[in-house]
């Protein structure tokens, strides 16, 4: 039993490298990283909206007015792949033509109405990018 259980340790420890090595992780490599302000009123995220269009910090305005618990971190959602979240969220993370450091929205979901601001993104092609190759 002993030699069968480090056989399936070894073989469960490959794998995980293996994702990490390879960017596995359902999402071929791509990874984002975002914040976001979540309320249940269009209404309402509008009117916080209007507050960083007009220079207050995103991540003040998240903590003060998100009813996401990732408000209390300015809204940070960490780094995520493509299937983390809700297909609406996804699609505005993962679009070549989202602007990183924009801020997007309002975007609806089941939970409410979110605006995002994409901090970072890897493994998408930007549409200039895919009309040279």
């Amino acid at each position: 039993v002993t030699g069968m259980m480090l056989v399936i340790v070894g073989l469960t420890a490959l794998f995980f490298v293996g994702k990490i090595l390879l960017g596995g992780g359902g999402g071929g490599g791509k990874t984002c990283s975002a914040r976001h302000i979540l309320m249940k009123r269009e209404e309402d995220l509008l009117k916080a909206k209007a507050r960083i269009d007009a220079g207050e910090d995103f991540s003040k305005v998240a903590a003060e007015c998100s009813t996401c618990p990732s408000g209390k971190s300015g809204g940070s959602l960490g780094t995520f792949t493509p299937g983390s979240m809700v297909p609406a969220f996804d699609r505005v993370c993962f679009d070549p033509a989202t602007e990183i450091g924009k801020v997007c929205g309002p975007i609806q979901t089941h939970f409410g109405y979110h605006l995002i601001l994409l901090d970072e993104r890897s493994g998408v092609e930007v549409e200039e990018e895919k009309k040279v190759s």
